[in-house]
Protein backbone atom coordinates (compact mmCIF):
# COMPACT_ATOMS: atom_id res chain seq x y z
CA UNK A 1 0.00 0.00 0.00
CA UNK A 2 2.43 2.49 0.99
CA UNK A 3 5.18 1.72 -1.69
CA UNK A 4 2.93 2.44 -4.19
CA UNK A 5 1.12 5.53 -2.73
CA UNK A 6 4.22 6.64 -1.76
CA UNK A 7 6.16 5.69 -5.10
CA UNK A 8 3.76 6.96 -7.45
CA UNK A 9 3.51 10.82 -6.06
CA UNK A 10 7.36 10.89 -5.54
CA UNK A 11 7.59 11.00 -9.63
CA UNK A 12 5.25 13.93 -9.77
CA UNK A 13 8.09 16.27 -10.68
CA UNK A 14 9.15 14.50 -13.38
CA UNK A 15 5.85 15.65 -15.00
CA UNK A 16 6.62 19.17 -13.76
CA UNK A 17 8.17 20.23 -17.49
CA UNK A 18 6.66 18.00 -19.97
CA UNK A 19 3.19 19.43 -18.94
CA UNK A 20 3.60 22.33 -18.30
CA UNK A 21 5.49 22.77 -21.97
CA UNK A 22 2.63 20.60 -23.43
CA UNK A 23 -0.10 22.75 -22.33
CA UNK A 24 1.81 26.40 -22.21
CA UNK A 25 1.32 26.61 -18.72
CA UNK A 26 4.16 28.42 -16.15
CA UNK A 27 5.75 26.16 -13.48
CA UNK A 28 2.88 27.75 -10.84
CA UNK A 29 0.22 26.04 -12.75
CA UNK A 30 1.84 22.48 -11.97
CA UNK A 31 3.00 23.75 -8.58
CA UNK A 32 -0.31 24.51 -7.49
CA UNK A 33 -1.70 21.83 -8.25
CA UNK A 34 0.88 19.80 -6.49
CA UNK A 35 0.85 22.41 -3.46
CA UNK A 36 -3.39 21.94 -2.95
CA UNK A 37 -2.47 18.03 -2.93
CA UNK A 38 -0.19 18.18 -0.44
CA UNK A 39 -2.51 20.54 1.86
CA UNK A 40 -5.35 18.82 0.92
CA UNK A 41 -3.92 15.94 2.28
CA UNK A 42 -2.96 17.29 5.10
CA UNK A 43 -6.47 19.35 6.05
CA UNK A 44 -8.29 15.80 5.75
CA UNK A 45 -5.49 13.14 7.20
CA UNK A 46 -7.00 14.34 10.85
CA UNK A 47 -10.40 13.07 9.60
CA UNK A 48 -9.60 10.29 8.33
CA UNK A 49 -7.74 9.24 10.66
CA UNK A 50 -10.39 9.49 13.07
CA UNK A 51 -12.81 7.28 10.45
CA UNK A 52 -9.74 4.28 10.53
CA UNK A 53 -9.80 4.84 14.09
CA UNK A 54 -13.22 4.51 15.10
CA UNK A 55 -14.01 1.85 11.84
CA UNK A 56 -10.82 0.49 11.05
CA UNK A 57 -8.72 1.09 8.05
CA UNK A 58 -10.06 -0.97 5.79
CA UNK A 59 -13.33 1.18 3.80
CA UNK A 60 -10.92 3.62 4.07
CA UNK A 61 -8.20 1.94 1.86
CA UNK A 62 -10.23 0.84 -0.80
CA UNK A 63 -11.81 4.51 -1.12
CA UNK A 64 -8.23 5.43 -1.16
CA UNK A 65 -7.21 3.01 -3.87
CA UNK A 66 -10.14 4.06 -5.79
CA UNK A 67 -9.73 8.13 -5.78
CA UNK A 68 -6.14 7.63 -6.40
CA UNK A 69 -6.51 5.56 -9.74
CA UNK A 70 -9.61 8.04 -10.94
CA UNK A 71 -7.25 11.20 -9.89
CA UNK A 72 -4.57 9.82 -12.08
CA UNK A 73 -6.90 9.41 -15.21
CA UNK A 74 -8.13 12.87 -14.44
CA UNK A 75 -4.72 14.38 -14.44
CA UNK A 76 -4.46 12.70 -17.54
CA UNK A 77 -7.32 13.79 -19.68
CA UNK A 78 -7.55 17.51 -18.40
CA UNK A 79 -6.45 19.93 -21.00
CA UNK A 80 -7.72 23.12 -18.23
CA UNK A 81 -5.85 24.04 -15.21
CA UNK A 82 -9.13 23.66 -13.14
CA UNK A 83 -10.15 19.92 -14.12
CA UNK A 84 -6.34 18.97 -13.90
CA UNK A 85 -5.80 20.73 -10.23
CA UNK A 86 -9.16 18.88 -9.03
CA UNK A 87 -7.38 15.56 -10.36
CA UNK A 88 -4.31 16.04 -9.05
CA UNK A 89 -4.94 18.06 -5.90
CA UNK A 90 -8.11 17.28 -4.86
CA UNK A 91 -8.81 13.68 -5.77
CA UNK A 92 -5.30 12.57 -5.27
CA UNK A 93 -4.89 14.64 -2.34
CA UNK A 94 -8.10 12.48 -0.81
CA UNK A 95 -6.14 9.54 -1.96
CA UNK A 96 -3.35 10.19 0.35
CA UNK A 97 -4.89 10.48 3.53
CA UNK A 98 -6.04 7.12 3.32
CA UNK A 99 -3.22 5.16 1.72
CA UNK A 100 -0.11 6.26 3.58
CA UNK A 101 1.47 6.48 6.56
CA UNK A 102 -1.14 7.92 9.41
CA UNK A 103 -3.55 4.54 8.54
CA UNK A 104 -1.19 2.29 8.10
CA UNK A 105 0.71 3.18 11.38
CA UNK A 106 -2.54 2.85 13.08
CA UNK A 107 -2.89 -0.38 12.03
CA UNK A 108 1.02 -1.39 13.55
CA UNK A 109 0.14 0.66 16.42
CA UNK A 110 -2.87 -1.73 17.07
CA UNK A 111 -1.09 -4.99 15.97
CA UNK A 112 2.52 -4.65 17.33
CA UNK A 113 3.98 -4.77 20.47
CA UNK A 114 5.25 -1.55 21.62
CA UNK A 115 8.93 -2.52 21.80
CA UNK A 116 9.02 -3.07 18.13
CA UNK A 117 6.68 -0.72 17.24
CA UNK A 118 9.23 2.31 15.92
CA UNK A 119 10.77 -0.47 14.10
CA UNK A 120 8.26 -1.93 12.34
CA UNK A 121 7.34 1.89 11.56
CA UNK A 122 10.56 2.24 10.21
CA UNK A 123 9.83 -0.89 7.87
CA UNK A 124 6.72 0.13 6.66
CA UNK A 125 8.66 3.90 5.99
CA UNK A 126 11.33 1.97 3.97
CA UNK A 127 8.50 0.21 2.11
CA UNK A 128 7.51 3.71 0.79
CA UNK A 129 11.53 4.91 0.32
CA UNK A 130 11.43 1.41 -1.79
CA UNK A 131 8.12 3.35 -3.53
CA UNK A 132 10.35 6.11 -4.72
CA UNK A 133 13.33 3.97 -5.82
CA UNK A 134 11.33 1.53 -8.03
CA UNK A 135 8.51 3.95 -8.98
CA UNK A 136 10.54 7.37 -10.32
CA UNK A 137 12.96 5.12 -12.96
CA UNK A 138 9.32 2.86 -13.93
CA UNK A 139 7.71 6.98 -14.60
CA UNK A 140 10.47 8.07 -16.13
CA UNK A 141 10.59 5.17 -18.48
CA UNK A 142 6.75 6.00 -19.05
CA UNK A 143 6.90 9.35 -20.21
CA UNK A 144 10.14 8.84 -22.49
CA UNK A 145 8.03 5.58 -24.02
CA UNK A 146 4.38 6.99 -24.26
CA UNK A 147 4.29 10.55 -23.13
CA UNK A 148 2.90 12.40 -19.73
CA UNK A 149 -0.87 11.73 -20.69
CA UNK A 150 -0.88 7.95 -21.38
CA UNK A 151 1.70 7.53 -18.55
CA UNK A 152 -0.63 8.47 -16.14
CA UNK A 153 -3.12 6.72 -17.45
CA UNK A 154 -0.81 3.66 -17.27
CA UNK A 155 0.18 4.51 -13.80
CA UNK A 156 -3.96 4.56 -13.02
CA UNK A 157 -3.80 1.18 -13.64
CA UNK A 158 -0.51 0.43 -10.99
CA UNK A 159 -2.63 2.71 -8.33
CA UNK A 160 -5.81 0.34 -8.90
CA UNK A 161 -3.74 -2.41 -6.91
CA UNK A 162 -3.98 -0.58 -3.46
CA UNK A 163 -7.42 -1.73 -3.39
CA UNK A 164 -6.23 -5.67 -3.16
CA UNK A 165 -3.75 -4.51 -0.62
CA UNK A 166 -6.23 -3.14 1.23
CA UNK A 167 -8.18 -6.59 1.75
CA UNK A 168 -4.47 -7.82 2.93
CA UNK A 169 -4.32 -5.29 5.26
CA UNK A 170 -7.89 -6.35 6.89
CA UNK A 171 -8.17 -6.59 10.92
CA UNK A 172 -10.55 -9.09 11.06
CA UNK A 173 -10.57 -8.76 14.92
CA UNK A 174 -10.83 -4.62 15.01
CA UNK A 175 -13.23 -3.80 17.93
CA UNK A 176 -13.67 -0.32 18.58
CA UNK A 177 -14.11 -0.20 22.12
CA UNK A 178 -15.20 3.47 23.98
CA UNK A 179 -16.69 2.79 27.52
CA UNK A 180 -17.44 5.14 30.39
CA UNK A 181 -13.76 5.53 31.67
CA UNK A 182 -12.28 5.90 28.53
CA UNK A 183 -10.67 8.59 26.97
CA UNK A 184 -13.24 9.86 24.05
CA UNK A 185 -11.57 11.85 21.36
CA UNK A 186 -12.04 15.33 22.21
CA UNK A 187 -10.24 14.92 25.58
CA UNK A 188 -7.49 13.39 23.15
CA UNK A 189 -7.50 15.84 20.66
CA UNK A 190 -7.26 18.79 24.17
CA UNK A 191 -4.61 16.61 25.76
CA UNK A 192 -2.37 16.94 22.40
CA UNK A 193 -2.74 20.35 21.37
CA UNK A 194 -2.04 21.53 24.81
CA UNK A 195 1.36 19.42 25.11
CA UNK A 196 4.13 21.31 24.01
CA UNK A 197 6.27 18.43 23.06
CA UNK A 198 3.43 18.06 20.53
CA UNK A 199 3.52 21.61 19.21
CA UNK A 200 7.01 20.88 18.80
CA UNK A 201 6.74 18.39 17.03
CA UNK A 202 3.95 19.62 14.67
CA UNK A 203 6.55 22.53 14.38
CA UNK A 204 9.38 20.28 13.23
CA UNK A 205 7.27 18.20 10.96
CA UNK A 206 6.22 21.47 8.88
CA UNK A 207 9.75 22.18 8.02
CA UNK A 208 9.79 18.13 6.92
CA UNK A 209 7.44 18.76 4.38
CA UNK A 210 8.99 21.87 3.04
CA UNK A 211 12.37 20.75 2.51
CA UNK A 212 11.40 17.36 1.01
CA UNK A 213 8.37 18.53 -1.26
CA UNK A 214 10.33 21.24 -2.53
CA UNK A 215 13.10 19.19 -3.71
CA UNK A 216 11.02 16.41 -4.66
CA UNK A 217 8.82 19.01 -7.36
CA UNK A 218 11.67 21.45 -8.00
CA UNK A 219 14.96 19.37 -8.05
CA UNK A 220 14.73 18.19 -11.66
CA UNK A 221 13.76 21.71 -13.16
CA UNK A 222 16.82 23.53 -10.77
CA UNK A 223 19.29 20.95 -12.29
CA UNK A 224 18.21 21.81 -15.80
CA UNK A 225 18.16 25.25 -15.69
CA UNK A 226 21.90 24.95 -13.85
CA UNK A 227 22.95 22.91 -17.04
CA UNK A 228 23.47 26.59 -18.52
CA UNK A 229 26.54 26.91 -16.12
CA UNK A 230 27.12 23.46 -15.33
CA UNK A 231 25.93 21.38 -19.25
CA UNK A 232 26.09 18.18 -17.54
CA UNK A 233 23.56 18.24 -14.98
CA UNK A 234 21.06 18.90 -18.08
CA UNK A 235 20.30 15.35 -18.88
CA UNK A 236 16.66 14.18 -17.52
CA UNK A 237 18.35 10.74 -16.65
CA UNK A 238 20.40 12.92 -14.20
CA UNK A 239 17.55 14.43 -12.46
CA UNK A 240 16.17 10.79 -12.65
CA UNK A 241 18.54 8.81 -10.97
CA UNK A 242 19.11 11.50 -8.17
CA UNK A 243 15.32 11.27 -7.48
CA UNK A 244 16.08 7.71 -7.73
CA UNK A 245 18.68 7.67 -5.50
CA UNK A 246 16.98 9.70 -2.93
CA UNK A 247 14.41 7.13 -2.77
CA UNK A 248 17.25 4.21 -2.65
CA UNK A 249 18.73 5.69 0.23
CA UNK A 250 15.83 6.87 2.16
CA UNK A 251 15.68 2.68 2.41
CA UNK A 252 18.56 2.81 4.36
CA UNK A 253 17.76 5.81 6.24
CA UNK A 254 14.13 4.85 7.57
CA UNK A 255 15.22 1.71 8.80
CA UNK A 256 17.78 2.57 10.43
CA UNK A 257 15.64 5.33 11.99
CA UNK A 258 13.61 2.42 13.17
CA UNK A 259 16.47 0.58 15.00
CA UNK A 260 18.10 3.54 16.41
CA UNK A 261 14.58 4.90 17.59
CA UNK A 262 14.41 1.96 19.79
CA UNK A 263 18.12 2.35 21.36
CA UNK A 264 18.67 6.35 21.51
CA UNK A 265 15.79 9.39 22.72
CA UNK A 266 14.43 9.92 19.19
CA UNK A 267 14.26 13.82 19.95
CA UNK A 268 17.81 14.19 19.61
CA UNK A 269 17.78 11.28 16.27
CA UNK A 270 15.25 14.43 14.99
CA UNK A 271 17.37 17.06 15.45
CA UNK A 272 20.49 15.33 14.31
CA UNK A 273 18.30 14.86 10.99
CA UNK A 274 17.07 18.25 10.74
CA UNK A 275 20.45 19.70 10.94
CA UNK A 276 21.94 17.46 8.83
CA UNK A 277 19.79 18.34 6.01
CA UNK A 278 20.69 22.14 6.42
CA UNK A 279 24.71 21.56 6.08
CA UNK A 280 23.77 18.83 2.90
CA UNK A 281 22.13 21.56 0.84
CA UNK A 282 24.90 24.04 1.98
CA UNK A 283 26.90 22.33 0.49
CA UNK A 284 25.18 21.51 -2.61
CA UNK A 285 24.57 24.76 -3.69
CA UNK A 286 28.41 25.98 -2.46
CA UNK A 287 30.09 23.54 -4.61
CA UNK A 288 30.22 23.16 -8.07
CA UNK A 289 27.35 21.04 -9.77
CA UNK A 290 28.28 17.69 -11.58
CA UNK A 291 26.54 14.42 -11.87
CA UNK A 292 28.57 13.61 -8.51
CA UNK A 293 27.73 15.92 -7.04
CA UNK A 294 24.39 15.68 -7.51
CA UNK A 295 24.52 12.36 -6.83
CA UNK A 296 26.27 12.43 -3.32
CA UNK A 297 23.57 15.37 -2.89
CA UNK A 298 20.65 12.82 -3.37
CA UNK A 299 21.89 9.99 -1.07
CA UNK A 300 22.83 11.86 1.50
CA UNK A 301 19.19 13.94 1.80
CA UNK A 302 17.79 10.86 0.84
CA UNK A 303 19.47 8.82 3.68
CA UNK A 304 17.64 11.58 5.97
CA UNK A 305 14.67 12.04 3.63
CA UNK A 306 11.86 10.55 5.33
CA UNK A 307 13.40 9.32 8.66
CA UNK A 308 11.69 11.91 10.64
CA UNK A 309 8.31 9.68 10.39
CA UNK A 310 8.87 7.05 12.18
CA UNK A 311 10.39 8.75 14.81
CA UNK A 312 7.88 11.33 14.86
CA UNK A 313 5.13 9.07 15.46
CA UNK A 314 7.05 7.02 17.46
CA UNK A 315 7.24 9.65 20.00
CA UNK A 316 3.14 10.76 19.43
CA UNK A 317 2.52 6.74 20.62
CA UNK A 318 4.86 6.81 23.18
CA UNK A 319 3.35 9.62 24.86
CA UNK A 320 -0.79 9.71 23.83
CA UNK A 321 -0.40 5.79 23.45
CA UNK A 322 -2.47 3.94 20.41
CA UNK A 323 -6.14 4.31 20.80
CA UNK A 324 -6.26 7.32 18.81
CA UNK A 325 -2.89 7.01 16.72
CA UNK A 326 -4.16 7.42 13.14
CA UNK A 327 -6.11 10.27 14.25
CA UNK A 328 -2.97 12.39 16.29
CA UNK A 329 -0.68 11.47 14.01
CA UNK A 330 -2.58 12.72 11.16
CA UNK A 331 -2.83 16.17 12.96
CA UNK A 332 0.32 16.45 13.47
CA UNK A 333 0.47 15.72 9.51
CA UNK A 334 -1.37 18.37 8.40
CA UNK A 335 1.37 21.05 9.59
CA UNK A 336 3.90 18.78 7.09
CA UNK A 337 1.66 19.30 4.67
CA UNK A 338 1.37 23.39 5.10
CA UNK A 339 4.92 22.95 5.03
CA UNK A 340 4.71 20.69 1.64
CA UNK A 341 2.10 23.53 0.01
CA UNK A 342 4.87 26.19 1.14
CA UNK A 343 7.57 24.18 -0.27
CA UNK A 344 5.90 23.11 -3.47
CA UNK A 345 3.71 26.38 -3.95
CA UNK A 346 6.57 28.65 -3.52
CA UNK A 347 9.45 27.24 -5.02
CA UNK A 348 7.25 27.57 -8.53
CA UNK A 349 5.83 31.15 -7.74
CA UNK A 350 9.26 32.51 -6.87
CA UNK A 351 11.04 31.13 -9.48
CA UNK A 352 8.40 33.01 -11.39
CA UNK A 353 8.83 36.28 -9.61
CA UNK A 354 12.78 36.01 -9.56
CA UNK A 355 13.73 33.81 -12.14
CA UNK A 356 15.53 31.47 -9.93
CA UNK A 357 15.32 29.25 -6.80
CA UNK A 358 17.67 31.03 -4.53
CA UNK A 359 15.37 32.03 -2.45
CA UNK A 360 13.33 28.78 -1.43
CA UNK A 361 16.85 26.78 -0.87
CA UNK A 362 17.95 29.74 1.54
CA UNK A 363 14.63 29.12 3.15
CA UNK A 364 15.24 25.40 3.27
CA UNK A 365 17.85 25.46 4.89
CA UNK A 366 16.92 28.11 7.96
CA UNK A 367 14.09 25.99 8.66
CA UNK A 368 16.22 22.84 9.17
CA UNK A 369 18.41 24.93 11.93
CA UNK A 370 15.43 26.14 13.34
CA UNK A 371 14.02 22.28 13.98
CA UNK A 372 17.01 21.16 15.09
CA UNK A 373 16.38 23.53 17.92
CA UNK A 374 12.99 23.29 18.66
CA UNK A 375 12.94 18.85 18.80
CA UNK A 376 15.73 18.92 22.09
CA UNK A 377 12.95 20.26 24.42
CA UNK A 378 10.37 17.52 23.32
CA UNK A 379 9.38 15.10 26.45
CA UNK A 380 9.01 11.65 25.16
CA UNK A 381 7.24 10.06 28.81
CA UNK A 382 4.23 8.48 28.31
CA UNK A 383 1.85 10.84 30.05
CA UNK A 384 -0.39 9.55 33.06
CA UNK A 385 -3.89 9.72 32.77
CA UNK A 386 -6.94 9.12 35.51
CA UNK A 387 -9.42 6.51 35.16
CA UNK A 388 -11.71 9.29 33.09
CA UNK A 389 -8.80 9.51 30.20
CA UNK A 390 -8.02 12.71 31.71
CA UNK A 391 -4.57 14.11 33.08
CA UNK A 392 -4.13 14.27 36.66
CA UNK A 393 -4.90 17.49 38.46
Amino acid sequence: MVTLSMGIRHGFGLFNLPITIENGWGRGTFALTIALQNLIWGAFQPLTGALADRFGAFRIMLLGGLLYALGLAGMAVSSDVLNFTIAGGLLIGLAQTATTYSVVYGILGRNVPADKRVWAMGITAAAGSFGQFLMIPAEQGLLSRFGPQDALLLLAIIASFMIPAAFLLREKNFVYTNAADDQTIRQALREATSNPSYRYLTLGYFVCGFQVVFIAVHLAPYLKDMSQTYPAVGSPAIATTALALIGLFNVFGTYCAGIFGQRFPKRYLLSGIYLGRSIAIIAFLWIPLSPITVYVFSAVMGFLWLSTIPLTNGIVAQIFGVKYLSMLSGLIFFAHQLGSFSGAFLGGYLYDLTGSYSVVWNIAIGLGVLACLINLPVKEQALARDTRGELPA
